[in-house]
């Protein structure tokens, strides 16, 4: 929302927005680019637009909002134009574009980024939407209504309390990558059957000019894809897929691969990057790249040039002789890709995980199980309090101490502590010079970044 509020400023049009729950990055991007951010939501706000008009032209409501929300009523009662943030993106962004959309569970922002990058520095000069903050451009946004070339981060999520199609369906995909399909956001999907067919339906979307970039090791994807319009590659290491990443080496800060096509050795890249998981993504972004017209000296010069995102295996600096780091990761199967890559950077090691289950999903007992499976990597555990638990019922939530059992049955340190505070003073008593600390949440995490540096730097 930040990032399309960013986009449309750029566009030339007057923006300001309502939030009440609104942390860095973004609240700081929003604020230097001249974005008024106004606390709380009310009918006031909506008249507090300045210099074109007495009202809002156009009011976009976020996914966040529902009936019953004083702004979201007083837009229906006077009656106000507005839209959903895809639709908005969809009409003044998308439409007569090259729109290329990245989707899938996991691995979106920074395949989004990679590719987002990678016809930058070509020279393409996309514009592009991403729900983070590539380090590369400085902002999750870029308007460039000449170009071509639209990336959008394609997200299966719903669109809005009027709209409850998942958001990827108004992108109108001309290149469309589908990383992986796993079961989350369980407060809208009732199974996996309901994601793959959303996925399905966004297969439907592409054109038969157009091109699907498959993950050939995701049964699900493959089955989303079956019977397709449009022409579909697959892309992966087994031996399944038509473009495959071989030879894939690691050292302690890029990874390299052989691009393999229909069984011939292509190029080799590297990637500052670290993790199979990486590898894929990188790949999915070298075939995007390949059929749009980039040859593989242009792409290695992204690749070489690429500075990730933010929150995504995010180095935040060593305090007290601890090194940390802030990843996004907040469902199983992140986790353990996150944790995977930390110890083949940081392979001998302790490697001290703190988790804060705050997604729709992981606040559930959904992933009981796969929780404890999770943090094989890691050999301390901490688990924050699930946020608004006030919101499940007993028998939907999360079982922490059950977790904390099967973690400590796994070989683990396992800690389940009532706040922030406490989590960031037990990590500062037990840490030692030369371990690694990893944040893992899809928010703010109540400040803890910031508790932890402080309390590992008063032991020096």
């Amino acid at each position: 929302m930040g990032n399309a509020a960013l986009m449309m400023r750029d566009l030339g049009h007057e923006v300001l927005g309502s939030d009440d729950s609104i942390y860095p990055p973004m609240s700081l991007l929003l604020r230097e680019r001249g974005i008024e951010i106004l606390a709380g939501y009310q009918s006031e706000n909506l008249d507090r637009v300045g210099r074109t008009s007495s009202s809002a032209d156009l009011v976009v409501i976020g996914n966040a909002m529902s009936r019953g929300n004083e702004e979201v009523e007083a837009v229906l009662e006077r009656r106000l134009p507005f839209v959903s943030i895809a639709e908005l993106i969809k009409r003044e962004v998308i439409q007569g574009k090259t729109s290329i959309i990245i989707s899938g569970t996991h691995g979106k922002s920074t395949t989004s980024s990679l590719l987002a990058w990678t016809l930058e520095s070509s020279g393409r000069n996309p514009s592009f939407l991403i729900g983070g903050v590539p380090e590369n451009f400085g902002a999750g946004y870029q308007a460039r209504p000449e170009s071509d070339f639209v990336v959008l981060e394609g997200d299966e999520y719903d669109t809005a309390f009027f709209d409850k199609r998942s958001k990827f369906l108004h992108y109108l995909p001309t290149t469309l990558i589908i990383n992986n399909i796993e079961f989350d956001h369980a407060d809208i999907f009732g199974s996996i059957e309901d994601i793959k067919l959303a996925f399905k339906r966004l297969t439907l979307l592409v054109p038969r000019n157009g091109l699907i970039i498959a993950n050939a090791e995701d049964a699900n994807v493959l089955e989303v894809v079956k019977g397709s319009f449009a022409p579909v590659l697959t892309f992966g290491t087994s031996e399944n897929a038509t473009v495959r990443a071989e030879v894939i080496r690691y050292s302690d800060h890029a990874s390299s691969f052989t691009v393999n096509l229909r069984g011939r050795p292509e190029a080799v890249l590297e990637i500052p990057l670290l993790g199979e998981f990486n590898v894929r993504n990188a790949l999915a972004v070298t075939i995007a790249a390949r059929h749009h017209g980039l040859d593989y000296e242009e792409i290695q010069q992204a690749f070489s040039t690429f500075k990730s995102i933010k929150r995504r295996l995010e180095f935040k600096g060593t305090f007290g002789g601890v090194r940390i780091y802030d990843d996004f990761a907040h469902h199983p199967t992140a986790i353990r890709a996150t944790l995977r890559a930390l110890r083949q950077r940081h392979p001998q090691e302790r490697v001290i995980a703190m988790f804060e289950p705050r997604s729709n999903t992981t606040r559930r007992n959904i992933f009981q199980k796969e929780l404890a499976e999770c943090f094989d990597d890691a050999n301390i555990v901490f688990i924050s309090q699930i946020a608004r638990l006030q919101l499940l019922k007993p028998e939907e939530r999360l079982d922490p101490e059950q977790v904390m059992e099967d973690l400590r049955k796994r070989g683990k340190e396992a800690f389940y502590l009532p706040n922030v505070a406490s989590i960031a003073k037990k990590v500062a008593e037990i840490a030692k010079p030369g371990d690694v600390a990893i944040v893992m949440s899809n928010g703010s995490f109540s400040g803890i970044h910031e508790l932890l540096q402080q309390n590992l730097l008063k032991r020096t």
